[in-house]
């Protein structure tokens, strides 16, 4: 008797099996590709719309994106893509790489070690991207 396969492993090797019939091109799609063609909202916009031009007494962009991180990191950092994006956005927010790095610091007392330090190595793959 053969051990039973893995439901996810056979439902991901089907999708990829109808991607490739309908689109060649779409076999080596990662989605660390396509999160690569999500761009950062420009500041004045993400302000308006996330920020203080909603809310005039509420949270700036910068702290909310710094929230989400936080949030993010606590949770253990499972959503990669989420975290890097939210790192891309809260720099053009004009929070810095202290900010960004305390943020995830501190989650480490909430979230664990294992979950700072992959915050971690995410935020410094998103912010060593833009340098490049």
């Amino acid at each position: 008797m053969s051990e039973p396969q893995n439901p996810f492993a056979t439902w991901m090797t089907h999708m990829q099996d109808m991607a490739r019939t309908m689109n060649p091109a779409l076999e080596h799609f990662t989605p660390q590709g396509f999160e690569k063609l999500w761009p950062t909202m420009p500041r004045d916009m993400m302000e308006q719309f996330a920020g203080k031009g909603m809310n005039p007494e509420g949270l700036d962009a910068k702290t909310k994106m710094l929230l989400t991180l936080a949030g993010l990191t606590v949770l253990g950092a499972q959503a990669e893509a989420q975290v890097r994006l939210t790192v891309r956005q809260a720099k053009a927010q004009g929070a810095t790489k202290q900010e960004i790095a305390e943020t995830i610091g501190l989650m480490g007392l909430f979230g664990g070690l294992p979950a700072m330090n992959k915050a971690m190595t995410l935020a410094t793959e998103a912010l060593e991207e833009d340098q490049g």
